[in-house]
């Protein structure tokens, strides 16, 4: 899972208990495998940037507000179907002749969209990118030690365009080679992409037609009672940010001051549906522990722990214990899973190469305890093998663009030298490596822990001079190389088990990235123009701007000037975050199942508690359905959950253009208490 997951990835499959792996569809005999240049057409590109566009103003909202981005390669690959057929259909409707939409074309194009919106994540356009700018530099307060003026990049599209093009390729050459060691040879799972792949064999054979069909018109009605709703919302939601349904008291004042309250996203009840139970139960225990228990209790102390008449987001107040022990959290969290995946990946290479492999592995062979290699597996390797990427290539590609990034990353930004450039050039294929396999066994996705790793080293390498910006584009080169690398990987998984050629898969992805090089900084730029991007009282925070730039002042300077007890209060939850996961790792499945997630914790210690409350209203809905009739929340919750995020989604591009041209909502719905006669 991607979180893919903001700033955050959340160290918990995103898949839910009944969405294990199967035994694969198999794949009709008969069918004719295109060749790889049939494979990419022009009405898939032109599809593939019509929904990157979409999924890259999904994640740039989701980033902005609460940091939790749900895998959406699922999404992808239903409305890619969607589009296509419908566009097909329509011709073929007027007498037009065309040709016909194959498993191979709607994995492209869901190839395509993932790599494209992939990059509004990895991009850092809520998180280290933002960071450097000017309202973040305000926000930390220009007294705080180590938070100089000078350290200040403000967004401009010139700039974050030549920047994702510099480093965004480079991810797509470094492991090209080792698709065939991690795919075939190693047979690791890579969970969302089976589960992709699975969703789209069963368009494209005859059994899977009509739960197609009833799949994607369930998105489409959700899409539209999304889409009718967030419109009905803004007509109340006024000028200001206390108006409207956003801010609508669910479980009265008192409750709604401490930010419990259901605020009727759709976005965010989607993100439930498609968040396992776990991930939406640990987000809410949270938000009750953060803002139900320890910020009331902590805000007791004013005056003697800190002083009393700070501001609300002085890091010398109650608002430094909100960042740093999120950020306690994140960090126990991540440094827990990265050596428990490092250690797994080493064992399990060593395994391999005495030939104890324990690797979890696809049941491909349909005939039980059989041994043989069915024919639809032997035709998948073969398809898989027949259209080489020559390993001179990608070493040549590799090599080209470190030295052009090397050379141009200086000029953008002159705090990071050229040498440090070029180290981490040579270190990020060995931490991309790790990521993919482990994202192969696991579904679990730590870009950003990488990116931290990143940040720290240059950071406190640099030091006072620079240290900040170094640190932070650091972290960018980082999470840029390990993401696009697991999720091209990942990918390759897809296209293995459709049949799709890898030549067709790499160029799809450079393709994918080269739109999201370009759509990702325009879909942040609307939103930058047409929204207070990081006020702490608007509903765009960006609160990993903040902590990114904490994060990288910290690598430099230290904890000296936090408030009174908040580092033996970070210590305490950086422990117990390494507890919880250890306690999650060594209890029986029935224990650790209901066992909370640190990471999925730390999301609403800083942001509020009024998504976990939609989030959780997502999970009950889902649980209650699952009850019902398990089999049709099985087929249905995956469309359902996308309609409703991408529904809203779409109300935020008229939505960003009203603000853009100032016209305002007609009507503020403001609740406040009853007056006494």
């Amino acid at each position: 899972m991607e979180t893919e997951t903001a700033s955050v990835g959340i160290s918990e499959p995103l898949l839910h208990d009944s969405d294990k792996i199967s035994p694969l569809e198999s794949v009709d005999d008969d069918d004719q495998v295109p060749q790889w240049k049939d494979q990419i057409t022009l009405r898939g590109l032109v599809v593939s940037a019509l929904l990157g566009t979409l999924f890259c103003i999904i994640t740039h909202k989701l980033n902005l507000t609460v940091g939790i981005i749900p895998s959406m390669n699922v999404g992808a690959g239903l409305l890619g179907f969607f589009l296509v057929k419908s566009w097909t259909g329509l011709l073929s409707k007027l007498g037009f002749s065309v040709a016909p939409f194959t498993r191979q074309e709607n994995t492209v194009i869901q190839t395509c969209v993932v790599a494209c919106y992939g990059l509004a994540f990895s991009g850092g356009f809520g998180s280290y990118l933002i960071a450097m700018d000017e309202r973040t530099y305000n926000l930390v307060g220009a007294d705080y030690p180590g938070n100089r003026a000078e350290d200040v990049k403000n967004p401009s599209l010139s700039w974050m365009t030549g920047f994702m093009f510099v480093v965004s390729f480079l991810g797509l050459f470094s492991l090209v080679p080792l698709r065939k060691v991690m795919v075939l040879d190693n047979k690791l799972t890579y969970p969302s992409g089976t589960a992709t792949a699975m969703l789209i064999n069963s368009f494209h054979t005859n059994t899977g037609v009509e739960l197609a069909g009833k799949q994607v018109r369930a998105l489409g009605k959700y899409l539209s009672i999304s889409l009718i709703w967030s419109c009905f919302k803004w007509f109340f939601s006024g000028i200001g940010d206390s108006c409207g349904f956003d801010n609508f008291p669910s479980f009265g004042l008192t409750l709604f001051k401490n930010t419990f309250y259901f605020d009727f996203s759709p976005t965010y009840v989607g993100c439930g549906l498609i968040c396992s139970h776990i991930v939406n139960c640990s987000v809410l225990f949270g938000a009750i522990l953060s803002w139900g228990f320890l910020w009331p209790l902590i805000s007791q102390y004013a005056g003697d722990w800190y002083p009393a008449d700070l501001g609300s987001n002085d890091f010398k107040g109650l608002y430094g214990y909100k960042v740093f022990i999120a950020i306690a959290l994140i960090l126990g969290d991540g440094l827990y899973n990265l050596v428990k995946i490092l250690t797994f990946t080493v064992k399990e290479i060593c395994n391999k190469s005495s030939k104890q492999s324990n690797l979890p592995v696809v049941n491909e062979v349909l005939d039980g305890d059989s041994s043989v290699v069915t024919p639809e597996q032997k035709k998948r390797e073969e398809v898989f093998l027949k259209d080489r990427i020559p390993t001179w290539v990608a070493g040549a590609g590799y090599v080209g663009l470190v030295a052009i990034s090397t050379a141009t990353m200086p000029i953008i930004f002159p705090p990071l030298k050229w040498y440090l450039v070029l180290g981490s050039y040579v270190l990020a294929p060995a931490l991309a490596f790790c990521n993919s396999y482990g994202t192969g066994l696991t579904d679990w996705n730590l870009t950003t822990t990488y990116g931290k790793i990143g940040l720290f080293i240059i950071a406190s390498l640099v030091g006072r001079d620079g240290g900040v910006i170094a640190g932070l584009a650091a972290c960018g080169v980082m999470m840029s190389i390990v993401s696009t690398a697991a999720d091209l990987m990942q990918d390759f998984k897809t296209g293995y088990l459709t049949m799709s050629s890898a030549k067709s898969m790499f160029i799809s992805q450079l393709v994918g990235t080269a739109m999201g090089c370009v759509i990702a900084p325009l879909t942040f730029w609307l939103f930058w123009t047409a929204f207070d991007i990081g006020s702490p009282d608007g509903p765009y925070k960006a609160p990993y701007a903040v902590i990114f730039r904490e994060m990288a002042i910290l690598g430099i300077e230290g904890f000296s000037e936090l408030p009174k007890h908040c580092l033996a209060m970070c210590c305490v939850f950086f422990v117990g975050a390494l507890v919880i996961n250890l306690l999650r790792d060594v209890t029986p499945k029935k224990i650790s199942q209901f066992i909370p997630i640190p990471m999925a914790m730390a999301v609403p210690f800083y942001i509020g508690a009024y998504f976990a409350i939609d989030m959780f209203v997502g999970t009950v809905i889902l649980f209650i359905w699952e009850r019902l009739n398990r089999k049709d929340a099985e087929d249905y919750s995956g469309a359902v959950a996308s309609g409703l995020i991408c529904g809203d989604g779409i109300w935020t591009i008229p939505s960003a253009i009203l603000a853009i041209f100032k016209v305002n909502p007609p009507v503020c719905m403001y609740f406040g208490p009853s007056l006494s006669s």
